[in-house]
């Protein structure tokens, strides 16, 4: 009964990211729809100042981009996402890794136990803190609580170390992958959107094409212009949600065996010092 109260911290915790994760989709995708109606869109990007009708002043990107148009604005909304996320990502990982050099505080920790200095490792997980900390002073609170254990043998007692670190990486880790699924689905969706995008630019520009007598050359160049922006913006959204995605995995992995290794170091030393 003594650990209840994690189960229901970790809930809350977990509503409380669903929460950011839905607000900042909703978020970004409105700020995609404005930036590109008032800032692509501005009169003063195109001849004559008539963002529909008029053609973009010559090298102005942003008219360039407004004549992208409506899957622009989804496009620039995902490539926003791509963004908040990793910040988000980065501050929460940054966290749970602690003030310290993560590898530094598990050879640390392992020369104190190694010592017998317990209280000494507990004190060096409350300078670090983060979820590693967190995992690792479980681990040695537990290594405490079995060397006055008198029922139990030396084996079992192992054993429970071991369930105690499992147990309290299962509620310190998912937290750290929770938003890494929509940095995912924007590395698929990024791409289909540009796609999308892509194949109304060209429907556009073979309608200009088949039109009777000369070809419309102003729909003509609409039409390629939106597919060609609708392929980029999706690409580059596609790229960073890629590169983001792999950088925070690893950043995941390598925390995720620091644990393992400061658990594995805790197990054996208690092993081996208590025969």
């Amino acid at each position: 009964m003594a650990n209840a109260p994690k189960p229901t911290t970790a809930k809350k915790e977990s509503s409380g990211s669903s929460i950011f994760a839905s607000m900042s989709i909703v978020m970004c995708i409105l700020v995609g729809i404005l930036l590109w109606k008032f800032v692509m869109g501005d009169p003063a990007n195109f001849e004559g100042g008539d963002p529909e009708n008029g053609h973009p002043l010559p090298g102005n990107y942003f008219g360039m981009v407004y004549k992208g148009g409506y899957i622009v604005p989804l496009l620039m909304g995902l490539l926003l996402m791509v963004v908040v996320f990793s910040f988000e990502r980065f501050f929460v990982i940054g966290k749970a890794t602690g003030k310290g050099n993560v590898d530094t505080f598990v050879k640390k920790i392992q020369s104190l136990i190694g010592a017998g200095n317990v209280d000494s490792a507990i004190a060096e997980c409350d300078k670090q803190e983060g979820s590693v900390a967190n995992v690792i002073k479980s681990g040695l609170k537990k290594y405490k609580e079995m060397e006055v254990e008198a029922k139990m043998d030396t084996e079992q007692k192992c054993l429970a170390i071991q369930k105690d670190i499992e147990e309290a990486t299962a509620l310190e880790m998912p937290m750290l992958e929770q938003n890494l699924t929509v940095i995912a689905t924007l590395v698929s969706i990024g791409t289909l959107m540009g796609l999308l995008g892509t194949v109304t630019g060209m429907i556009k520009a073979f309608a200009a094409l088949s039109s009777a007598g000369s070809p419309d050359q102003a729909a003509l160049a609409n039409g390629i212009s939106e597919a060609l922006i609708n392929t980029a913006t999706g690409i580059a959204t596609s790229a960073i949600a890629i590169v983001m995605y792999n950088v925070f995995t690893s950043k995941i992995d390598k925390l995720t065996y620091a644990i393992d290794e400061a658990g594995f170091s805790i197990v054996q030393t208690y092993a081996s010092t208590h025969k």
